[in-house]
């Protein structure tokens, strides 16, 4: 199974249905982000801290990456950046042109896999802004190799991924109120399920998600050549029996560090 295009389906169902993470943001923000009120999330809750950002966006160049849905990329090309957002998911990105074209924003879209961004140039963007997704790959370390090779010398990535702390609960347990260790990390959503199971979840176009180590999401950036240099954590805002007890999402800052 292409788990790529898989995920790009279901994406685009995602869309259909409304998710949270497909809702577009409204003119009035967008309005605010012209004048200079503005704020991203790469995670659930927590917008991104300010001073992570240059003081002002004017003609930086930004790829949000695996970032569709008319929410990060619009909202930075209204402050003035030079926006690419590039996606996996056709309807994710038609929500990105939407707001585009509603609020006259210049921001561009492209289709592709996070993993491969051959279709930009080496040392091109000035921001990588890529919010919770990496989930959606198997291997996370080309992401972080990618993203690396695209920014500029001193060029900043901003990522949300998930806690993997996340992932070794029955979901369907801690919807009862039970919390039961049942997963191993790294795993994915089709480990332990049946093969019956693993077709019924092909069949209701199901994103196939990955748990993936700290150490793949953590020392993979700077494997990649990147410096962390910012932190924080995140939660479902008190949605998950997990929240009473632990923050389940993590967002990283890191600078690429030119080597010769």
């Amino acid at each position: 199974m292409e788990v790529t295009q898989h995920n790009s389906k279901a994406w685009d169902k995602k869309v259909e249905e409304e998710s949270r993470y497909t809702q577009s943001v409204s003119r009035e923000v967008i309005e605010k982000s012209k004048s200079g009120e503005w704020e991203i999330t790469v995670t659930t809750e927590k917008s991104v801290p300010k001073d992570w950002f240059p003081h002002s966006l004017s003609g930086l160049k930004i790829l949000c990456l695996a970032s569709g849905g008319g929410q990060q990329g619009p909202i930075l090309s209204a402050a003035g950046a030079d926006v690419v957002v590039y996606d996996i998911s056709e309807k994710q990105l038609e929500q990105d042109e939407r707001v585009a074209r509603r609020d006259g924003l210049p921001l561009k879209t492209v289709q592709g896999d996070m993993s491969d961004l051959s279709n930009f140039k080496a040392e091109h963007f000035d921001m990588v802004i890529h919010p919770v997704s990496n989930l959606f790959v198997e291997n996370v370390q080309p992401v972080w190799n990618e993203a690396a090779r695209v920014l500029k010398n001193k060029g900043v990535l901003i990522a949300g991924f998930t806690n993997p702390l996340l992932w070794i609960f029955d979901e369907m347990q801690e919807r009862k109120g039970i919390l039961e260790v049942k997963h191993t990390i790294p795993s994915s959503t089709l480990d332990y399920l049946s093969a019956e199971e693993v077709q019924a979840h092909i069949k209701t176009s199901e994103t196939i998600e990955y748990a993936h180590t700290l150490e793949d999401q953590i020392q993979g950036q700077i494997n990649a050549g990147l410096l962390i240099t910012g932190f924080y954590e995140d939660d479902f805002g008190g949605s998950r029996m997990l929240d009473k007890y632990i923050k389940t999402f993590i967002a990283t800052r890191a600078v690429k560090l030119q080597t010769n």
